[in-house]
């Protein structure tokens, strides 16, 4: 049996319960984290709050935090409903999902590799937990940060990131494979741009930490 964590961005969680369910039906143990960028950025727009990121992270003040908290709640309980009743709902901050503040953003954190009793508790129960990626404190993290973080704190054996681009895109073709190595030196040249970037970087400390990863087709080798 593999322990997998699965992370679903907010756009394609609810169109993503297949990949979930696949994993369940080929024996895995499969810890399920899930982003709600989409729903953040429209909720703040329609209050009338900015949405402003810094070097792609989203700026969180105090106002901006009761908006992330509660979006990614609504998704992580609208994506347990799809999952069905062995799907098990938790919330980050009241788990001990933990992350070091990151000051000049406001209320935001760099997960720690974590490994919360209640995580374990579910997978015990051949139940499936479904982790929203809020730190304690609150702290608004990033969702691809803290499954790569969590899988990590889990020992899981692979780390799945399901998004809407089919994988890793370079100079216009998927990458079956790339290097942990080859991947920092394209971060660091800014040949990505968008929401790959924190996938890539996520998948990269997770290969370099042990856990195989994968974002779409490409797998991030250590």
């Amino acid at each position: 049996m593999s322990r997998v964590v699965v992370k679903l961005g907010g756009r394609v969680a609810a169109g993503s319960v297949a990949v979930v369910l696949d994993r369940l039906s080929a024996g895995d143990e499969v810890v399920v984290v899930h982003g709600a960028g989409p729903q953040i950025s429209a909720e703040l727009e329609r209050r009338g709050l900015p949405v402003r990121f810094v070097g792609g992270r989203r700026y969180t003040d105090a106002l901006a935090l009761t908006v992330v908290r509660a979006s990614l709640v609504a998704v992580g309980a609208e994506l347990v409903s799809s999952l069905g009743p062995g799907a098990t709902h938790l919330v980050g901050d009241e788990i001990g999902l933990e992350a070091d503040r990151v000051r000049e953003l406001g209320y935001v954190g760099e997960p720690r590799s974590t490994r919360p009793d209640a995580v374990e508790d579910v997978l015990a129960g051949s139940l499936l937990p479904v982790v929203t990626p809020i730190a304690v404190g609150p702290l608004n993290v990033n969702a691809d940060e803290a499954a790569s973080a969590l899988a990590v704190g889990l020992e899981a054996d692979r780390i799945v990131f399901v998004s809407d681009v089919p994988g890793v895109l370079v100079e216009g073709a998927v990458e079956p494979s790339l290097r942990a190595d080859r991947a920092s030196e394209l971060l660091e040249e800014g040949v990505f741009e968008g929401g790959i970037v924190p996938k890539l970087v996520a998948a990269v400390r997770a290969a370099r930490l042990g856990v195989r990863a994968e974002i779409g087709v490409t797998e991030v080798l250590a």
